[in-house]
């Protein structure tokens, strides 16, 4: 399911949606989807902060510890900045469920380069 994402205190980013509802294992928050939705929402991050010093930010490190998977129910994502330089941005990601449960946590490092012209 898609969700709305916002900015909260200290920079993090936040991104909330249903749990997927079609395909095999229906239902079900899997790895793969955590990681996806994870470096998404990190990289969400780091391009936002790369912005403010005219840059862009490409991956170049995540990785990804699954707790738990879910059924039903909301997700949240958050990005929470562990350090904003002007070269390297690295995130922690959690994700978690309606009863704040962690189901899993990434932590995703971004490269900040100057846009290609």
């Amino acid at each position: 399911g898609g969700g709305a994402g916002r900015i909260v205190g200290g920079g993090a980013r936040v991104a909330a949606g249903a749990v997927g509802c079609s395909g095999p294992g229906a239902g079900w928050s899997r790895g793969g989807e955590s990681v996806a939705g994870g470096e998404a929402v990190g990289s969400w991050a780091a391009v936002s902060h790369a912005s403010t010093l005219g840059k862009t930010a490409g991956g170049v490190d995540v990785s990804a510890t699954h707790h738990l998977s879910a059924r039903e129910g909301q997700i949240t994502i958050t990005a929470t900045p562990i350090h904003l330089g002007g070269t390297l941005t690295t995130h922690e990601v959690l994700i978690t469920n309606d009863a704040g449960q962690r189901l899993c946590t990434l932590r995703i490092t971004n490269l900040l380069m100057k846009p290609k012209e």
